[in-house]
């Protein structure tokens, strides 16, 4: 039995009550999977770019300044006019603020997990962490419904994956992110076992490979377990990512002309989003990369004019380059953090956790251009609208995808779990 046309526990009650009607169990399933194909959302974006900002990122110094709040609310940072009427962002975002025209704000994020690994599951899954089972991310769930494309591994973490959450969870190991290896704004950066080892040509790899294939088969034959599958399906991906020309060309930055490079920032920032922008372009599904380390309980001033300016740089230029080429549309830029800062500046200057209330940047993919959604009150205190939750956000990606965020996967003892539960298509956000 399918996912599609698998009975979940809700719709149990139904199966008994149509048996008055002379339906059969399998006429229910026929109707259950013909209502899905119907419901199936009609894909908007074909990649995703995950700009994670590990730490938590300030709203008030970025995209939720409070010009009018006191001091010790807004803290010592300016604020600029941006492309959105009427709405500003922090001074350290002069370059974005020329692109806001084709983003969307949404400052009235909101969860309860104050501690950072809970903040970043939650925002890496859409769920809440529980002891009793360990939920795959979004890029291991795009994985696993869309598949890889082009011999491009599916879902790719830059440079490296950047924690737990960010892996598989109950799926299988096969769904798990390509790492790089290495960091793409080191000299002389190079991707880790895309090209064949000294003293092995193409000839000597072929015939490797039928071994390994031949032996494979023998051992499958004799032995089925599902971590075995997954292995195989690893060895395959891997072939196909080694065998393609096109498909390790897309990790070559050095092929992107000085023009490019000096565009984004000859930094780690500029690099990496340079990177992601060429594996979209390639055919990758999911990407994700993180930048810097926004944990700020001392001297957010200091810290946020330190940081910035080369994220400002590198994510105005991917919003352009991506819109130049045709290809902004189809790739939703996510910029997100695991939660905020506190509305007040503490006695150290900085700003502690806060996940009551905060903001994630959205451009392409389908989602509005020059948008604002909901707010956080004058202090950045809580919601003062429209709060949205990570299950909402979640599921506004999955549907801009082509992916029903309620499809029921199955985890460990063979238990139905929905992609996400709870979550809502926020039409603020894409319309």
């Amino acid at each position: 039995m399918t996912a599609s046309t698998r009975v979940s526990r809700r719709n149990f009650l139904a199966v008994g009550s149509l048996t008055s009607l002379g339906l059969t169990l399998g006429d229910y399933l026929f109707l259950r999977q013909a209502q899905g194909s119907e419901t199936v959302p009609e894909p908007k974006a074909k990649s995703v770019i995950h700009i994670f900002m590990p730490g938590g990122m300030s709203a008030q110094e970025s995209w939720d300044p409070k010009p009018y709040a006191p001091i010790e609310y807004r803290g010592e940072m300016g604020s600029i006019d941006t492309k959105i009427r009427g709405e500003k962002f922090g001074d350290v975002l002069r370059r974005t603020a020329q692109v806001a025209d084709k983003m969307t704000i949404v400052r009235s994020l909101t969860h309860g997990e104050a501690a950072h690994e809970r903040g970043v599951h939650n925002m890496f899954t859409g769920y809440r962490p529980s002891p009793a089972l360990v939920y795959p991310s979004m890029g291991s769930v795009v994985s696993h419904e869309l598949g890889p494309r082009n011999n491009l591994p599916a879902y790719i973490c830059v440079p490296n994956q950047p924690n737990p959450s960010a892996s598989t969870g109950y799926l299988s190991s096969s769904y798990a992110p390509f790492s790089l290896g290495a960091a793409p704004e080191q000299n002389g950066f190079k991707v880790r076992d895309l090209n064949l080892p000294g003293g092995v040509d193409e000839v000597r790899y072929d015939r490797r490979r039928e071994l390994l294939e031949f032996v494979n088969c023998e051992f499958n034959n004799r032995v089925q377990a599902d971590n075995i599958g997954a292995m195989n399906t690893f060895y395959e991906r891997a072939f196909d990512l080694v065998s393609s020309n096109e498909a390790r060309e897309a990790f070559n930055l050095e092929a992107e002309d000085g023009k490019a490079r000096d565009r984004y920032g000859r930094n780690q920032a500029g690099a990496r989003m340079l990177l992601a922008r060429r594996l979209v372009e390639a055919g990758a599904r999911f990407i994700t990369l993180t930048y810097g380390g926004w944990d700020h309980h001392q001297q957010i001033t200091a810290n946020m004019r330190r940081l910035m300016p080369a994220f400002d740089q590198a994510y105005a230029a991917l919003l352009s380059d991506l819109d130049e080429r045709g290809l902004l549309e189809s790739t939703l830029v996510l910029v997100s953090s695991e939660f905020g800062r506190t509305p007040k500046i503490n006695q150290d200057g900085g700003r502690d956790h806060w996940p009551k209330v905060f903001s994630v940047a959205l451009a392409g993919g389908g989602v509005q251009r020059g948008a604002v959604v909901g707010s956080s009150g004058p202090t950045a205190s809580e919601p003062e609208d429209t709060p949205v939750s990570p299950e909402d956000l979640a599921t506004t990606i999955y549907h801009q995808l082509g992916i029903k965020a309620e499809k029921e996967l199955m985890a460990p003892g063979a238990r139905p779990i929905e992609i996400v539960k709870g979550g809502q298509v926020r039409r603020e956000i894409v319309g």
